[in-house]
């Protein structure tokens, strides 16, 4: 199984960055990373989705809406 890292997003405070996995059945499983903070005080939290990918642009998309949808406004 190979793990990419796509490029972060940083949005105000936040620091998006979307990891694409590629399965064992050949489709793409998404997760993010919401990170906050700086030095000591650096909080960062993963989420994973349960839809799978055609390709790895999809995931991607896919990783990065939510971690947006889950940045307050």
């Amino acid at each position: 199984m190979n793990i990419s890292q796509a490029n972060a997003l940083s949005i105000g405070k936040y620091l998006l960055s979307p990891l694409v996995k590629l399965t064992d059945s050949g489709r793409y499983a998404a997760s993010v990373s919401v990170r906050s903070g700086r030095g000591c005080g650096t909080h960062d939290r993963i989420f994973r989705f349960v839809p799978s990918f055609a390709t790895c642009e999809e995931a991607t998309r896919y990783a990065l809406i939510q971690g947006r949808s889950l940045i307050p406004a």
